[in-house]
């Protein structure tokens, strides 16, 4: 069984900085594509960052030169450094993995999802 717990969420002021991280733990033999989605009250599932399993990454427009999604492959973790916060940035974030078992197959798996609130 294949785990991805979240944390380091909370809420800051506008203008400061937090840092996700998404720690994948169990039976697992690789990990592809890494990713944060987030989500706001009455909103979609947004696509924030993603980061390849060769550390290619690519971001939201909105977050551009604020977000940085980085990985440490020894620790099956992935991390969202987020500075010059604003409130449209408050939602839940939500990481998400590309794993592989044993025999090479891909499962996406889906942390519980940490809250990020931003006042004004």
């Amino acid at each position: 069984q294949v785990q991805l717990v979240e944390s380091g969420g909370g809420l800051v002021q506008a203008g400061g900085s937090l840092r996700l991280s998404c720690a994948a733990s169990g039976r697992i033999f690789g990990i592809n594509g890494m990713r944060w989605y987030r989500q706001a009250p009455g909103k979609q599932r947004q696509l924030v960052a993603v980061i390849s399993s060769g550390s290619s990454t690519s971001y939201l427009d909105s977050v551009k030169g604020r977000f940085t999604i980085s990985r440490d492959n020894a620790k099956n973790t992935v991390y969202l450094q987020m500075n010059s916060l604003k409130p449209e940035d408050t939602a839940v974030y939500y990481c998400n993995a590309d794993i592989l078992d044993s025999r090479n197959n891909e499962y996406h798996y889906w942390g519980q999802g940490t809250q990020v609130t931003v006042s004004s």
